[in-house]
């Protein structure tokens, strides 16, 4: 169990009231689902309502990527994220605290709303791609260094990172050789097409968006600012959009030629990822799509 007093007396530092129970903890934290990798529990302050993701004192750094994730989304104006109370160590524990969010089921007007919000999102730019601070994917590091070329960045900071992982958990062989011929000709795939940096989720599967209050909310994200592709190949991966998501964005920034094949470029980052954190399952997957990607090269 985290250290509720430590954790109690961090909010506190931070304005939120806590009631305190006879046996000295903080609140009633209950145990609720959504922390993905993390323990997530239901805390109701004296004023507010509180969503808490905690971690060993490790994650810190984990926690506050997350909250300025969402800080930057949320300074965009564009789609709703869940307001940021809290974060930091507490006694042994870490910890993240934000607004408690009642979902509701989700309706073709919210996807609507969603590819449209999505999409102003990623007009919101800036003058490199990556981000001033690096984040993590999973519990995998993410590097976002600021640099000038898109390709050099999604080589050496997405494919290659991954691959030099998996290479490390005993991946050798084909996924490599293929890795390889990959990223020595990543250029060909962008021949007619320079994206600019775009301010992006970073891990937009189904899971990690909802309807609230009418309207979409975003959360858990990765973020940085990449190729726009990039988010909307991530929707694809594992399903969870309708098809009144990618119309309603695609009236409001169409795709550019060649985004299919993109798509599968950007969906093998998250593949790798997974081989990564998961194993051998993906492995396969992520092979298939490489030979495919290399088929265009």
């Amino acid at each position: 169990m985290p250290n509720w007093q430590a954790i109690s007396a961090a909010l506190i530092e931070h304005g939120i009231e806590i009631a305190t129970q006879s046996d000295g903890t903080a609140g009633s934290p209950r145990p609720v689902s959504g922390g993905d990798i993390n323990a997530a529990w239901r805390l109701n302050a004296t004023d507010v309502s509180l969503f808490i993701k905690t971690g060993p004192l490790s994650a810190v750094d984990m926690f506050a990527a997350e909250a300025d994730g969402l800080r930057e989304i949320a300074q965009a104006a564009c789609v709703r994220v869940p307001r940021v109370h809290a974060c930091g160590p507490a006694g042994p524990d870490a910890f993240i605290a934000l607004e408690w969010v009642n979902f509701e089921p989700v309706s073709t007007r919210t996807e609507r709303k969603l590819g449209s919000a999505l999409a102003a999102m990623h007009r919101h730019t800036a003058d490199r791609f990556g981000w001033y601070r690096d984040n993590t994917i999973g519990r995998t590091p993410q590097h976002n260094p600021w640099t000038d070329s898109w390709v050099e960045f999604f080589r050496e900071h997405r494919l290659l990172f991954q691959l030099e992982l998996a290479k490390a958990s005993g991946y050798t062989g084909e996924i490599q050789d293929l890795g390889r011929k990959l990223t020595n000709g990543l250029q060909n795939l962008f021949a007619d097409y320079d994206p600019v940096p775009s301010l992006l989720h970073g891990d937009l599967w189904g899971g990690n968006w909802a309807s609230a209050d009418g309207g979409p909310i975003i959360f858990d994200p990765a973020v940085y600012y990449g190729d726009r592709e990039s988010d909307l190949a991530m929707t694809r991966l594992f399903g969870g959009f309708g098809a009144a998501f990618y119309e309603s964005y695609e009236e409001a920034w169409p795709a550019a030629a060649g985004a299919e094949e993109r798509c599968e470029l950007y969906q093998l980052y998250h593949l790798l990822n997974h081989v990564n954190l998961f194993g051998g399952g993906y492995a396969g997957s992520a092979i298939k799509s490489l030979r495919k990607l290399c088929r265009h090269l």
